[in-house]
């Protein structure tokens, strides 16, 4: 290798090479051709590596100490760290994939990329009910130490991204886009306490322009760098079902959490219960038991039953005030909202707070009672 090269700038240089994917870099790297490629005329490019003419001319430009230092000076610049695939700091959980992306760019707390791991994604349009329970699920999951992951979209998303950073587990938010572009606008404060108290991921390099077909390979490593994905709400086409598609295709839980019979917005969730995609999830230790059949599961573990003993000893008094009423006997969410007057989306959320707080179970005909 020349001097003043090492392979984190070689990395850095091929991954920033136009037409050199993971999958190029991966078998370079398989090939040990690794330092070689350095030297590979244009017509091995071409031949051997499939590169068009134009991509094959872009490889002798960027394959070169003065490209990678000016990219480093950039970088610097705008306070935006990487880490390559052959680092320690890389995401074990993604590293295990065939061809992982082979640098990933981060702004933040870079520690949380080896914290366990959730995903929580759904509809950019939801319901009261969806929104509170994002919140919720993210919160008790971050609250003992588990660190969520969404892609800063409006609606579900920002909503686990907000319910994490009130817990200790703090958030990681994968961008469709590069570090420095806050996609979409609305977020710009969120980007910016996440930056500051979790961490941003980006596999896109700086000055990478806006396409809707980034969003895909950003679901992939939302995918890939946790144990398990859970949907809170996606309508029958929502693009977090393919999060859920990439979780169980890399062989990750995959979770959904149920929603109202006919309404649009749980359609996707419901037919991903309905159709054996998923497990339902009705309480954040669903989450806990799977968690605690990897490897980081020990100290989580003992997190989560103090949590879970904290949780259960505060009820907020509209919870009180339908504890109440079902201790007069069972009754169905209908007699609930007649009685106390909230929304149903509101009363559902509440009807989960509950649940997961081990006060009331639900039955067969969606019946409450204390439990």
């Amino acid at each position: 290798m020349g001097q003043g090269w090492t392979r984190r700038d070689l990395l850095l240089a091929l991954h920033e090479t136009e037409g050199i994917g993971a999958a190029r870099i991966g078998k370079l790297r398989r090939e040990g051709l690794l330092e070689a490629c350095m030297h590979f005329p244009a017509e091995k490019w071409i031949r051997e590596y499939c590169l068009t003419p134009e991509q094959a001319a872009a490889a002798r430009r960027t394959l070169t100490l003065a490209y990678v230092e000016e990219r480093k000076r950039l970088y610097a610049r705008e306070g935006i760290d990487w880490v390559t695939v052959e680092d320690e700091e890389y995401p074990e959980l993604l590293r295990k994939l065939k061809n992982p992306p082979a640098v990933l760019y981060v702004r933040g707390r870079r520690e949380l990329l080896h914290h366990p791991a959730y995903a929580i994604v759904g509809t950019r349009l939801p319901t009261a009910y969806g929104r509170q329970t994002a919140r919720m699920l993210a919160e008790r999951l971050s609250d003992v130490g588990i660190t969520i992951v969404s892609g800063l979209a409006r609606g579900i998303d920002a909503c686990a991204h907000e319910g994490a950073l009130r817990g200790s587990g703090s958030t990681i938010a994968v961008l469709g886009t590069p570090i420095g572009t806050i996609y979409p606008p609305q977020n710009a404060q969120l980007y910016h306490r996440i930056a500051e108290q979790g961490l941003l991921v980006s596999p896109y390099p700086h000055g990478t322009p806006g396409n809707p077909n980034l969003f895909p390979a950003r679901n992939a490593i939302i995918a890939g760098m946790t144990y398990g994905t859970i949907v809170v709400e996606a309508a029958e086409r929502s693009g977090s079902l393919i999060t859920a598609d990439f979780a169980g295709e890399f062989g990750r839980e995959v979770f959904a959490v149920p929603g109202m019979i006919g309404s649009p917005k749980s359609k996707g969730t419901n037919g991903l219960i309905k159709n054996k995609r998923a497990t339902i999830l009705t309480d954040p230790e669903d989450v806990m038991s799977d968690l605690w059949m990897t490897e980081a599961g020990a100290e989580s573990r003992r997190r989560v039953l103090e949590a879970a003993r904290r949780a259960a000893e505060e009820l907020t008094d509209e919870e009180r005030e339908i504890v109440r009423l079902l201790e007069n006997g069972p009754m169905s969410p209908d007699e609930l909202a007649e009685l106390t007057g909230f929304p149903f989306g509101h009363l559902h959320a509440l009807l989960l707070n509950l649940t997961v707080k081990r006060k009331i179970e639900q039955h067969p005909g969606s019946v409450y009672s204390i439990r």
